[in-house]
């Protein structure tokens, strides 16, 4: 073979090697999933008279502590989408719509048409704009967002619910107030067209000029008809205050929700999964919404310095407390990052360990397959508790062969399931932890 012939082969082999580590690399972008398009919504699905008020905030914000001040005589509570440019022009306005307790939404960092930008630019879109108002506000605009001009596609559903939006929320009533059309006008729209569960749109802006006159008016005219105010996420029954995580590659659902203290029911619910078994890395998960603050620990405390491989959820395990509980001891704002040598307070352990597992145990020998949480369904455990028991640092690192202690159980298996069942067929994709949180069950009561 001469060289002429040896360099084209290798350059062949080379460009072949090259195209299989693309694909290979976009394969393992994935972490088998698939998160769920945002839901549009134009009204609450209730036939309570409740309505929700909303404002857009654009470039120039004029309105808005007259806006404010009117709310406020009235005691009413609304819901404001803003943009990150419109926050940066007039951020103390923003703060002000943050301390009196409005909702705050996404509408984007500068107000483009969704449907006409990449995937790419639509990310940046929605966290330039977060990232602005959470640092003005310390708050978070998730989990609902406002298209700009009312503009999607099931292109642009997608990928903002990829981005941590899974409501993507619209109107029942256009005021139309944008055009400067009178505060006469825009009272008249509302009143007849009002219904349970309406969403109405209005400006912030010196062009909706009519906007602050229509305002005292309309809330007495809806209030007098028996209307009572709401926020969206009153409206749609979503908790306030959020927490998110980002899936990184060979995360399940499983895994997440043990490091949150949380279900996998709980997260599918809050973040409209179709598939438990489909998540996607990059995808921006809605952990919880309970206000956004934990308990305070207990006076009784000890410390623990963190070890290379180390998780919150693990020396949670090791402890007997919670990855919420440790966080809040810390003033760990992402769960996430905690770094080697990093020294934690472990709160409620009043400096001892936790107590060794009930005398009555049995062992188990790690087969291929198996995780914790399936080890802990099958004798009716949890996984801290065998973590505990066995000094395991990493809840998702077992290996073939290891013997586990399983505590508090004496060897014996679950009770039988009861005797009302139902039928499943299993698809592609599936696991027994996945379909036990669909049939809110456990792995154990079907196996």
């Amino acid at each position: 073979m001469n060289t002429q012939t040896r360099g084209k082969i290798i350059t062949r082999s080379v460009g072949v090697m090259l195209t299989f580590l693309m694909v290979l690399a976009s394969i393992l972008s994935f972490s088998t999933v698939q998160a769920a398009p945002a839901q549009s919504i134009s009204r609450g699905n209730t036939t309570e008279k409740v309505v929700a008020l909303t404002f857009d905030d654009g470039a120039d914000g004029t309105n808005i502590n007259t806006i404010l001040q009117i709310l406020s005589t009235h005691n009413v509570t609304a819901t404001f989408f803003l943009t990150g440019s419109g926050a940066n022009h007039h951020p103390q306005a923003i703060r002000n719509i943050s301390n009196q307790g409005h909702q705050l939404g996404n509408h984007s960092y500068s107000h483009p048409y969704f449907t006409q930008i990449s995937a790419a630019e639509t990310v940046s879109q929605l966290q330039r704009a977060e990232d602005t108002i959470r640092q003005i506000t310390g708050r978070s605009t998730k989990p609902i967002f406002r298209p700009p001009y009312g503009a999607y596609n099931s292109t642009v559903l997608q990928r903002v619910g990829d981005a941590g939006y899974p409501y993507s929320i619209m109107w029942t009533i256009d005021t139309i107030d944008w055009t400067g059309n009178s505060s006469s006008d825009i009272v008249s729209r509302v009143m007849n067209r009002i219904v349970p569960g309406a969403i109405v749109l209005m400006h912030t802006g010196a062009g909706a000029s009519g906007t602050p006159g229509a305002l005292p008016t309309m809330i007495t005219r809806l209030k007098n008809a028996g209307y009572r105010f709401v926020t969206i996420n009153q409206l749609l029954n979503i908790n306030a205050g959020t927490q998110t995580y980002t899936v990184q590659s060979g995360d399940t659902l499983y895994a997440i929700a043990l490091r949150y203290d949380t279900t996998v029911q709980r997260l599918v619910e809050l973040n409209n999964i179709a598939n438990p078994n489909l998540i996607r890395a990059g995808q921006v998960l809605i952990i919880s919404g309970s206000g956004g603050t934990t308990p305070p620990p207990p006076t009784g405390s000890t410390t623990y310095t963190v070890k290379a491989g180390d998780t919150l959820s693990a020396i949670a395990a090791r402890y007997n407390t919670t990855v919420s509980r440790i966080a809040a001891a810390n003033d760990i704002t992402n769960v996430n990052l905690i770094r080697v040598g990093q020294v934690l307070t472990i709160p409620g352990t009043g400096g001892t360990t936790p107590p060794p597992p009930p005398s009555s145990t049995t062992t188990y020998t790690v087969k291929a397959g198996d995780t914790l949480s399936a080890i802990a369904a099958r004798y009716n455990t949890t996984v801290s508790r065998i973590a505990a028991a066995n000094d395991i640092t990493n809840v998702n690192l077992i290996r073939v062969g290891q013997v586990l202690t399983i505590p508090g159980n004496g060897g014996t298996t679950p009770p039988p399931p009861p005797s009302s069942t139902t039928t499943y067929t299993v698809k592609a994709g599936d696991t027994l932890s996945a379909i036990a949180a669909r049939y809110d069950t456990t792995v154990q009561q079907i196996a």
